[in-house]
């Protein structure tokens, strides 16, 4: 079942959990979100980042859209850190239902001119955007990359920045970074300031760089209000590092020799993810009549 966004998460808002969006970039990461969240029952987003978009090429996402329109399970294909008007033009040429324009780095009122003119581009469409106040961290360790100090989402600019956009989802930073954590550096996230974003805004919120955080945190985050949490690194990892154990103790070359345990194991990663976000058997409720007749609409 394909929806956007804004379906996907006015949904887990209403009833307080939150949906990973698991970047994809290979047809056995795509195998290993899908299946998961199939045998899970849980929702989930194929996210996507401009960089494995042009490394998959748009051909690749036929069969991304045939295999999850077809799923008992609800989906999102998001773009995601879109970062001008050609990134989303694109993916909603190749059949998003979501795009996210990241702006983050622009002072607020750039931000708005910019993130205002993709919802116009988008809403009309059926799409939904997503915009980001505050920047992420960056951990260097992966591709989507961050800023060396975290700035803060100030809730007021939140309030600002989503009344003058329309905008239909919003990633705050409180304190997360892109990749994994090296040993010297532990995250801690800003609760209050999370709460008090909560206060002013009532679409639902993102957390970007949601990879190696504290458990403990991660579920406080989506008790309070965030309805969509990134997750990259935690489960490319798992998948490469039975990859190096398998290729560094074999000479086997055959894809389907090497990669079934490399899937299994990040889909167990995968599969714990979704249970702290609390999305496990959430899939049932999208299966009212309002949200079919709104995947009746992207088919």
């Amino acid at each position: 079942m394909l929806i956007n966004m804004k379906q996907l998460l006015e949904v887990a808002k209403e009833h307080t959990f939150a949906v990973g969006a698991f970047n994809v970039a290979d047809s056995n990461f795509l195998r290993v979100v899908v299946e998961e969240a199939e045998k899970n029952n849980s929702p989930a987003i194929i996210a996507v980042h401009p960089t494995e978009l042009e490394f998959t090429k748009d051909d690749f996402f036929s069969y991304v859209l045939n295999r999850i329109k077809n799923s008992h399970v609800p989906f999102v294909l998001h773009l995601d850190h879109g970062g001008n008007v050609a990134d989303i033009m694109r993916a909603i040429r190749v059949g998003f239902s979501s795009v996210m324009i990241d702006g983050s780095l622009l002072p607020l009122a750039e931000n708005i001119k910019l993130t205002k003119e993709i919802v116009d581009i988008s809403h009309p469409l059926g799409v939904s955007v997503e915009g980001e106040l505050g920047t992420i961290g960056n951990t260097g360790t992966s591709v989507e990359g961050g800023v060396s100090e975290v700035i803060y989402t100030r809730p007021e600019d939140a309030k600002e920045f989503v009344e003058s956009t329309g905008v239909d989802t919003l990633a705050v930073a409180i304190g997360t970074c892109h990749g994994i954590y090296p040993k010297d550096m532990e995250p801690k996230l800003r609760m209050d300031i999370l709460q008090a974003i909560k206060q002013e805004v009532d679409i639902p919120l993102v957390l970007h760089g949601g990879s190696a955080n504290p458990d403990e945190e991660i579920a406080e985050a989506v008790r309070i209000g965030i309805q969509k949490v990134n997750i990259s690194s935690d489960y490319k990892y798992a998948f490469y590092k039975k990859c190096r154990e398998i290729l560094a103790a074999t000479e086997l070359w055959d894809p389907n020799a090497i990669y079934p345990e490399c899937i299994d194991a990040a889909k167990e990663v995968v599969k714990y993810k979704m249970n702290l976000f609390n999305s496990q058997d959430k899939a049932d409720l999208y299966r009212e009549e309002k949200v079919l007749a709104w995947r009746n609409e992207l088919l």
